[in-house]
């Protein structure tokens, strides 16, 4: 599994076109798949980037927790597919093209931030990842409450 690390800042093109941080793109196979699926955040206000291979992982474990002859089930299958793009950084420049869609989801109007979190890059609004960065205090406060799950 692929694991990415690291935040990095990029610019909107003119033409609605990202670059996908070379940190990122060199952890990819050589070779390999290089295509991404995005979709809007499910708990914070920022698209999730997913390899291809992690997203079918992904979306087969949720789906195979799913009872399709039940209603609130297939609803949630629904909107969970609902808004995504497949995008595959061009070879020369490594830039990506998102639906505006997707980016006005966000708040992405030029500078965006991608955030490598572990088997996925987050991507936000730049404005809206630094305001998201929580107190050390709360941060410590989580880190008990899950400990304490445990």
């Amino acid at each position: 599994m692929i694991t990415f690390i690291g935040e990095y800042t990029s610019r909107l093109d003119d033409r609605g076109r990202l670059v996908l941080p070379s940190a990122f793109k060199s952890i990819m196979p050589e070779g390999g798949d290089m295509r991404f699926v995005i979709k809007k955040g499910l708990f914070a206000d920022c698209l999730e980037m997913f390899t291809f291979a992690e997203w079918e992982k992904q979306s087969a474990e949720v789906k195979s927790k799913l009872n399709f002859f039940n209603e609130e089930h297939s609803k949630f299958w629904r909107e969970f597919m609902r808004n995504r793009d497949v995008v595959e950084p061009d070879p020369k420049y490594g830039r990506i093209m998102i639906s505006r869609k997707l980016l006005d989801s966000i708040g992405a109007t030029k500078d965006v931030v991608f955030s490598g979190n572990d088997y996925k890059i987050e991507i936000w609004a730049k404005d809206k990842y630094e305001a998201s960065e929580i107190s050390n205090e709360e941060y410590i406060s989580i880190a008990g409450k899950l400990s304490e799950a445990r």
